[in-house]
């Protein structure tokens, strides 16, 4: 079991940026792959970004590429999501979530992942 809890989230003016972190729970952390994903109003969820367990591999949409950062630190059982140069479509529901290290390669679905977070929610103003 992985518990999830995510944090950062806020209201931003457009062009700036936020620190999403995802603080888990349970002595497996590192063993999991670990996504972000958002969910705006009307919408489905999408796929943000991903990272391998040990961090060294990394995914990206295209909507946030070169503006995101996805990271991880191990020792402190947490995932970061570094956002810069925001815009209003970024407005969402962020969640964080756990996929076993075997389903890597469906990193983007949200089918591969077992565990999720309860969501903050981040709002980019014009």
């Amino acid at each position: 079991q992985v518990q999830l809890v995510e944090s950062g989230g806020g209201l931003v003016q457009a062009g700036g940026s936020l620190r999403l972190s995802c603080a888990a729970s349970g002595r497996t952390f590192s063993s999991y792959a670990m996504g972000w994903f958002r969910q705006a109003p009307g919408k489905e969820r999408e796929f943000v970004a991903a990272i391998s367990w040990s961090g060294g591999r990394t995914y990206y949409a295209d909507s946030v590429k070169g503006r995101f950062t996805i990271s991880r630190d191990n020792a402190m059982n947490t995932v970061y999501l570094q956002m810069n140069s925001l815009k209003p479509e970024d407005t969402a529901v962020y969640y964080c979530a756990a996929a076993p290290s075997s389903r890597w390669s469906m990193a983007l679905r949200v089918t591969a992942y077992d565990y999720w977070g309860q969501g903050t929610q981040v709002t980019v103003s014009s």
